[in-house]
């Protein structure tokens, strides 16, 4: 079913149902009210790309969300989940590119055939060539996350140097001295991944402040390495009695691998992290962390890009969140170091 097919049956020309539908000239309401009936009979709903060359709109969003290597994390797919429910408010599809740099071919395609009205950023660099890109096009974008210069950009992000001194200063405040930091991947420190390198400075800071003894760790996103993240933690320095992490892909595997070394959570060893709530709430005993808002950052991302289709010459605006550390079951007093080998007992 098409227009011409509407027109014939209301009696009216093509171009009058191209302008009822649209609203871009006014209509007599004797002939809109004739044209919707037609509609309603025929149960006519115009093509996506009908609609584009008719209002120069796709209604669909860009998500440019690179996986965490071979596969998205849990979080990352709450990310994409939150975006695509603020998304549909507003009445907008989204469209996902798995692009880690400008010169990927579904970022090109996603640019070069405006396929989209404008695109979220995830997984921001501090040299990112993807932002660069859309501010040279001048092209709607929104960044999830802050690249080392972002003043004059639209973007949210979490404060990360923030929350990961908080994770810090709480273990300290519980009388732990030797503790441990888990990154992301080590490939994703080197690409200049914002939240890693800005984690980094966070506990450095901290831990210089209190005076800790402290070492870091590369981890990947899966289980199985931050079990063995936890063996080299405690084969390094067999006195550290906590951790902050970045990592919730690990954070199952960090807990096993505590469990098989002795190390009873959270009488023997705390753990801390920045992670997403219902991750957090996964584990036993439960996270004691400072939780990622995944959906706050996904809906105000959203909020943010339909303000800035809607309203072009508007100046930037953005949004750093530092949620406050939702106390569990993961932390305590820091206490006696079981000693290596002795086969302490992991029951609470």
């Amino acid at each position: 079913m098409n227009i011409g097919e509407i027109a014939r049956r209301a009696g009216v020309s093509r171009s009058t149902v191209s302008y009822a539908l649209s609203g871009k000239r006014p209509v007599s309401d004797d002939t809109r009210r004739k044209i919707q009936q037609v509609v309603d009979e025929l149960g006519y709903q115009p093509s996506a790309s009908a609609r584009a060359l008719a209002n120069g709109r796709t209604s669909t969003l860009g998500l440019v969300f690179p996986p965490a290597g071979n596969h998205y994390t849990g979080m990352q797919l709450d990310f994409i989940g939150s975006v695509v429910e603020a998304a549909a408010v507003y009445d907008y599809d989204v469209l996902l590119s798995p692009s880690g740099v400008d010169s990927d071919r579904s970022f090109q395609r996603l640019l070069g055939e405006r396929r989209v009205d404008g695109a979220i950023l995830m997984e921001i660099r501090l040299e990112d060539d993807r932002a660069d890109h859309l501010a040279a096009l001048d092209f709607p974008s929104v960044a999830i996350g802050r690249t080392a210069r972002p003043e004059g950009s639209w973007w949210v992000g979490l404060d990360h140097i923030a929350l990961v001194e908080a994770c810090v200063h709480h273990l300290a405040d519980l009388g732990h001295r030797r503790i441990a930091f888990v990154n992301r991947p080590e490939q994703l420190l080197r690409a200049g991944y914002e939240s890693a390198h800005r984690g980094l400075d966070g506990f450095t800071k901290a831990a210089a402040e209190r005076g800790l003894t402290v070492r870091t760790y590369c981890c990947g996103d899966d289980a199985a390495s931050g079990q063995t993240c936890v063996e080299r933690i405690l084969h390094d320095d067999p006195a550290t009695t906590g951790l902050v992490t970045l990592n919730e892909a690990a954070l199952g595997g960090l807990y096993r691998g505590l469990a098989q070394a002795g190390r009873h959570v959270p009488r023997d060893f705390s753990v801390t992290g920045v992670v997403a709530a219902r991750w957090a709430e996964t584990v036993t005993p439960q996270l004691t962390a400072a939780d990622v808002p995944a959906a706050d950052l996904g809906r105000l991302a959203v909020d943010l890009l339909v303000e800035r289709l809607d309203h072009p010459g508007a100046p930037p605006r953005n949004h750093l969140l530092t949620p406050p550390i939702s106390l569990r079951a993961s932390t305590g007093p820091a206490g006696v170091t079981p000693a290596v080998g002795t086969g302490a007992d992991t029951t609470p």
